[in-house]
């Protein structure tokens, strides 16, 4: 059997061959399906609004104001949308602003440990957040978040550039407070600002008065940009920005159970931020004799401002524990040089076993869906997502095949090298979410799209420009409404409500919500095929 050939390219991945294992990381997964339900959906909608000819300042979601957070993601993914619309579906263009912004975070991210460690760490970091758990689903989702996630990696590398380059660092880290608080509003700059302000209070690196005037240049750039907005809204429409801003500070209410919090947020953690947080763990126990160095301070100190803001004010869930990733995969990044013998070998051995496995998996449920065999696996795919019917597809075939092959001559002929089990996570990572995307998307997007029930309703109408009022859908059913059926519902209890014909209510297998008052019939009823208790049923009146 003729042994295979060396790795076409220096090995861990740097330069291009890095940038393209980037790229492919970022695309996949960001177009080629609908909608899916929850955040995808309805973070969707609030641009599909801008785009369908809605209000540039304030985005509404359905007709309605969005003033959950400021729109800058939803400028971002609006712009894509009219410029990508052509050759790619609305809602894939949109997604293309997620790959955008976790573009920036790697970048970012790599320049930061670039400069507070060297040219090696920098490409660990850019291996270690590719291969954390964490970021791996909402990085391809509509998901404003991301939008938080480039701005900490930017002010990470702001900080970084502060004492050699202080006009370069100031006026980074002043763009990445300003458009964290455009992305995500007041808890982007209670957990970003702290940073700024008060490192300089634990560093002796920060007190020089080169980064002085760098801290100065920030602030100079980030207050027009946290006021650009909001005034603008002012002069537009002040009763908005009241909305707002009474929005807003409901959302900073203390959590009841706050004390308890950074507890729940390190449960999350510990599979979350993996494997970031084992090896940032690693840097701090080799590392800590030098704590209050640069490299160590900025992420540190970060990751726990931002542990306290989140505990306090979000509740301990997945999307909440992202913007703490980016200081653990800093603090991770030296770990990839100086793991010992033993426990390089043994991680690397981890991810090759764990990839391994899960790819066979994989492929083995894709053969079960299109093949029928082995007929239990089959027949659970079935039952998950009742009327759905595999189709066998060349190119997808081919690209997955492509994607084993590499991991498997990756893992066989990379050499001995300090970054290899970062190199054979990452890649690891990027094999097991290219399988899925390229053999379960359409099992995948049979279940979380309302593409199919919703275009069952429109077709259910009586006219095309019904008025349709309602109650129970929630963000993500009003949001896909929208866009799969063009219709924007008027919520139960308003005037325009109670002038329409049509009802259309959200409830369960088991209870049927009824429209108010008397003299309605029933004229459709549908759900989801994978959904047993979602029911969605329209009433006209007689």
């Amino acid at each position: 059997m003729m042994p295979l050939p060396r790795l076409p390219f220096a090995f861990p991945p740097r330069g291009a061959v890095l940038i393209a294992f980037c790229a492919l990381y970022l695309l996949s997964g960001l177009v080629g399906h609908d909608p899916w339900k929850n955040e995808d959906a309805m973070h969707f909608g609030v641009a599909f609004s801008i785009v369908d000819g809605g209000n540039w300042l304030l985005p509404r979601l359905a007709g309605e104001p969005w003033l959950y957070s400021p729109p800058l993601y939803y400028w971002v993914a609006a712009v894509l949308t009219k410029a990508f619309g052509l050759v790619l579906p609305l809602h894939d263009a949109a997604r293309l602003a997620s790959g955008l912004f976790v573009g920036i975070m790697l970048y970012c991210l790599a320049g930061a440990a670039r400069r507070l460690i060297g040219l090696e760490a920098a490409r660990g970091a850019t291996l270690v957040a590719i291969g954390t758990l964490g970021i791996l689903v909402h990085a391809h989702e509509t998901q404003p978040a991301t939008a938080m996630l480039a701005a900490a990696a930017a002010l990470y590398y702001g900080l970084a550039l502060l004492p050699q380059h202080p006009v370069r660092g100031g006026a980074l880290a002043g763009s990445a407070l300003g458009l964290g608080f455009l992305a995500q509003g007041l808890p982007a700059l209670l957990a970003l600002a702290p940073a700024l302000m008060l490192l300089p209070l634990v560093s002796s690196h920060l007190r020089t008065p080169q980064a002085a005037r760098g801290m100065l240049a920030a602030l100079a750039i980030a207050a027009p940009l946290i006021l650009s907005w909001p005034l603008a809204l002012y002069w537009r429409d002040p009763a908005a920005l009241g909305l707002w801003w009474s929005q807003e500070m409901a959302d900073l209410r203390l959590q009841a159970n706050w004390p308890m919090a950074p507890w729940e947020y390190l449960k999350i953690l510990s599979w979350f931020a993996w494997p970031a947080l084992p090896l940032a763990l690693w840097t701090l126990w080799k590392e800590r004799r030098r704590l209050r160095e640069p490299r160590i301070l900025i992420p540190l100190f970060s990751f726990f401002v931002l542990l306290g803001v989140q505990s306090a004010f979000s509740e301990p869930r997945s999307l909440n524990v992202l913007p703490l990733l980016p200081p653990l995969v800093l603090l991770a990044a030296p770990a990839t040089l100086s793991l010992r013998r033993g426990a390089a070998n043994a991680f690397d051995w981890f991810g090759m076993m764990t990839f391994t496995l899960l790819a066979g998996l994989i492929w083995l449920g894709w053969v079960a869906m299109v093949a029928g065999v082995p007929p239990r696996i089959a027949n659970n795919f079935a039952r998950l997502e009742p009327g759905f019917v595999a189709h066998f597809s060349t190119p997808a075939f081919a690209v997955s095949l492509g994607l084993t092959f590499a991991w498997l001559w990756l893992i066989f002929k990379s050499p001995r090298a300090p970054q290899r089990g970062a190199t054979h996570w990452a890649a690891g990572v990027l094999l097991c979410w290219g399988l899925l995307v390229a053999l379960w998307t359409p099992w995948i997007d049979h279940g979380r799209s309302y593409r199919a029930v919703f275009s069952n309703l429109k077709a259910a109408l009586p006219t095309v420009d019904s008025c349709v009022g309602g109650r129970g859908l929630g963000n993500t059913q009003r949001a896909a409404l929208h866009y799969f059926a063009g219709i924007a519902l008027q919520r139960e209890g308003g005037r325009a409500a109670a002038q329409c014909s049509l009802y259309l209510s959200q409830g369960t297998a088991q209870s049927e919500v009824l429209p108010p008052g008397t003299g309605w019939r029933k004229i459709w009823e549908g759900h989801r095929p994978s959904d047993r208790n979602e029911r969605f049923r329209l009433y006209a009146r007689k």
